[in-house]
């Protein structure tokens, strides 16, 4: 059988008994770290707690040549992964392969930044529209390309006056800042013609599930400022506020309450 596990937010205490208890039974245990990273931990603390070796996998072995599915014909297999497991695409295709394989699967859930950023606003969950990711801006044919795709997402959330969570891209050993997500979202926009983003209302939080976990609300030109500290970091774009929202912002957020009665509704 293959297991796909969910690890939580930020280091190996994350995981959930359940987990726990199937990875130290498990025949094989695999991890990747290339769609979410735990931030305080690594292969060799993991590999410590479960009393078993953590084999990384690259994103080749995930999704391009995945030979090692065929060990859970006979095997116990733990995939690990950092969040929730199906949270990712990319799980789900290697989860509908070795169902096509004939291979039961497993999933053991854990928390993830999508639970935890409302829990950490007070932003209402429901209220959430679609997320996109701010991927590192790029070039081609010797041009800077900045994706417009998280703009334009945020832009029809706005519309409906739904709160946008924006990913921040990871590549390797670079994490993107919430600054620099910021700094894109404001490429696109000026470059569109919008001139006041920077006024709109953001929220950037930083090292989710950690002791050091950093929540901070303020126009995008005032967050753009700020040090978040160490990744992993994740940006939110609040649509209108409901009061109780409002009030989750200045407590938990450090919001400017002239700011916040802003964007009431």
């Amino acid at each position: 059988m293959l297991f796909f596990v969910g690890l939580g937010l930020f280091d190996e205490l994350d995981i959930s008994v359940r987990g726990l208890e199937v990875v130290r039974q498990a025949d094989l245990v695999l991890a990747e770290f290339y769609t979410s990273r735990l931030m305080g931990s690594s292969a060799k603390r993991l590999s410590q707690l479960y009393g078993r070796p953590v084999t990384l996998l690259s994103r080749s072995d995930v999704e391009e040549s995945p030979g090692w599915l065929s060990e859970a014909r006979d095997k116990d297999v733990a995939f690990l992964v950092g969040g929730d497991p199906m949270i990712s695409t990319t799980h789900l295709d290697l989860r509908l392969r070795a169902e096509e394989m004939g291979i039961p699967t497993r999933v053991i859930h854990s928390s993830t930044i999508a639970s935890a950023v409302p829990g950490l606003t007070g932003l209402q969950n429901y209220r959430f529209g679609r997320s996109a990711s701010i991927p590192f801006p790029y070039k081609a044919r010797g041009k800077r390309i900045v994706p417009e795709t998280p703009y334009m997402v945020f832009s029809e959330n706005r519309r409906q006056n739904l709160h946008t969570l924006l990913y921040l891209d990871i590549q390797e050993d670079h994490f993107m800042t919430v600054n620099q997500g910021i700094e894109c979202l404001l490429e696109v926009a000026v470059a569109g013609g919008e001139t006041e983003l920077g006024q709109a209302l953001g929220v950037g939080v930083a090292r989710a599930g950690s002791d050091g976990c950093m929540v901070r609300a303020g126009t995008l030109s005032q967050l753009v400022e700020i040090d978040f500290g160490p990744p992993l970091h994740i940006l939110v774009m609040p649509g209108g506020l409901h009061f109780m929202e409002a009030r989750a912002l200045q407590v938990l957020a450090k919001a400017p309450p002239e700011l916040v009665r802003r964007f009431e509704i």
